[in-house]
């Protein structure tokens, strides 16, 4: 890295006293990331509050969600489906429903009727009110509000829906019947005319377990992984790891950013296309002829467009094909080498200037942010490649010395790639929290500027350890006695439990002190939240 990354000598302490580094320790907080060590790490953690659901385990979940329902309210499996895919599979918001307005109304509003079935009533032959003919009584079927049709029409009607994507909730074809249509009679109606379309509909049933939950995703991994992640509490703002590695942001489904919020993540990811149309309009001006972006890569004020390449062949057509950089307008008799009538590149233009230095000033703050985020980005693609170079070392350690307790290195690297991710993605937050995103709602400017450098002086401290563990780890520690990899060790702990409790901190005062005095926005970023592992690993560290 270089010295904008770093700090202090060649000493472990980097110039500061162990002090310096040792924070209150009494919270608990969450990581952003994606490693092999991480998935070792999270797995590790039995109290974390979402669990992978691979394809394998996805209809076990969602029996478990279906017998439920149908134990409190006394119904069948196929009626239970109905209120859940209604209700988003969301049993407590059901429930709620349910004490607010009644059963009669939650189940008019989940499109259920008549639930204990009817019968047809009819003589032996019948006209079906779609198609018009007449056909047997076997032949027709009815749903459970009691609109009967010839299977030929229903068969019909499902395909349709199917093929439409909307297998979930087929509604009765009767004018302004509202009735979900019975799961079992379409699986046997489409089945008996297309047995590849009734696996669809299967499948789409199967799956509104997660599309239609609010509490399960699917995780965005490309290609697709197959697992989705079902997240226990409450709270969805929060970031999740599945078994592939991936971990991402469980509100917006991007990656992993915190300490960013999804609307300041979403606005970073849209700004490089932005940045670069602002370079564009910095450094370069439009052809007068094919308005493409020329960039003058010379001194001289006049040149050349490669709109007009071939057009060589005399002065006037030479002078055609070029445009002035001082002013952007076309060249020829009027506007030539050696005169120019009407000549007014040297006129000031005021609100032109005042719009390039704008552009130019924050086109130049963007990359002060945006340097830092991809050099850590950088150095954390660095370090990830290294991490099998680290587990080496640590087996080359194990088979000198099989006594000796090399667990510390995994957890450190851990702890690295964790806090390099937070660090990285800490720039952008800046860029936005300190660059009028909520200005309208800062009180005092002095305030601002207050807020600003204490959110910096945190993310300056973090950023030395960052490093400071970075380095620690890159030791050939396989070459140690038992004595210096002890004394390495206690080194390595002491950092990490101080870049834990940084990494905390720095969430904390978002949270409390920059997002807390909002009061027309409501902004959210992922919890911090160290693993189970972790503390354990922070209670063995004397201090």
């Amino acid at each position: 890295m270089g010295e904008d990354y770093a700090s202090g000598g060649d000493d472990w302490s980097y110039g500061y006293d162990e002090e310096d580094f040792l924070v209150d320790d009494d919270d608990c907080g969450c990581s952003s990331g994606r490693s092999p060590s991480e998935s070792v790490e999270r797995s590790a953690d039995t109290s974390l509050p979402y669990k992978v659901i691979t394809r394998e385990s996805l209809l076990t979940a969602q029996k478990k969600d279906l017998q439920r329902v149908m134990e409190y309210f006394s119904v069948k499996e196929k009626h239970a489906r109905t209120l859940l895919i209604h209700y988003r599979w969301d049993v407590d918001v059901l429930l709620e429903y349910l004490v607010e307005h009644g059963k009669e109304r939650l189940y008019s509003k989940a499109g259920l009727r008549n639930m204990e079935g009817s019968a047809v009533q009819s003589p032996s032959i019948i006209d079906c009110c779609i198609c018009y003919e007449e056909v047997s009584v076997n032949e027709v079927t009815a749903m459970d509000c009691g609109h009967f049709f010839c299977d030929a029409c229903w068969t019909r009607h499902f395909v349709v829906k199917i093929q439409e994507g909307q297998g979930r909730r087929i509604k009765c074809m009767a004018p302004r019947c509202e009735c979900i249509c019975d799961e079992v009679h379409i699986r046997n109606l489409v089945r008996s005319a297309d047995p590849n379309l009734a696996d669809k509909f299967e499948q789409f049933v199967l799956d509104s377990y997660i599309e239609d939950n609010r509490r399960v995703k699917w995780c965005p991994s490309v290609p697709h992984c197959g697992n989705a992640v079902q997240v226990e509490a409450d709270d969805l703002v929060c970031e999740v790891q599945c078994e592939c590695g991936l971990q991402f942001c469980f509100s917006c489904a991007a990656d992993a950013h915190s300490p960013c919020s999804c609307r300041m993540w979403e606005l970073w990811t849209k700004k490089s296309q932005d940045a670069t149309n602002s370079w564009i309009t910095v450094n370069t001006k439009p052809c007068p002829k094919c308005h493409k972006a020329v960039q003058k890569d010379g001194g001289c004020n006049l040149v050349i467009c490669t709109c007009q390449q071939a057009f060589w062949s005399g002065l006037v057509d030479f002078l055609k094909s070029r445009c002035s950089w001082l002013c952007g307008a076309a060249t020829g008799r009027e506007h030539s080498w050696d005169s120019i009538a009407y000549h007014s590149c040297g006129r000031y233009k005021e609100d032109h200037k005042k719009k390039a230095e704008t552009v130019k000033k924050e086109l130049d703050r963007y990359m002060h942010y945006y340097d830092r985020y991809k050099a850590h980005l950088d150095s954390l693609k660095l370090e990830s490649k290294q991490e099998q170079t680290v587990m080496k070392k640590v087996s080359t350690l194990e088979d000198k010395e099989s006594t000796l307790d090399i667990s510390w290195v995994q957890k450190a690297f851990f702890r690295l790639v964790r806090s390099r991710r937070i660090l990285a993605h800490s720039y952008p937050f800046a860029y936005y929290m300190f660059g009028g995103l909520f200005k309208d709602e800062m009180s005092e400017e002095k305030e601002m500027d207050l807020n600003k450098t204490l959110f910096e002086d945190r993310q300056q401290l973090l950023e030395a350890n960052v490093e400071m563990l970075s380095k620690l780890l890159e030791e050939k520690f396989d070459e140690f006695l038992v004595a210096g990899v002890l004394d390495l060790r206690d080194k390595v702990q002491a950092v990490v439990v101080s870049t834990d409790n940084l990494c905390r901190n720095l969430y904390e005062f978002i949270e409390n002190d920059l997002f807390g005095p909002l009061t027309k926005t409501f902004e959210r970023i992922a919890p911090y939240r160290s693993s189970s592992l972790f503390n354990d690993f922070k209670g063995s560290v004397e201090v």
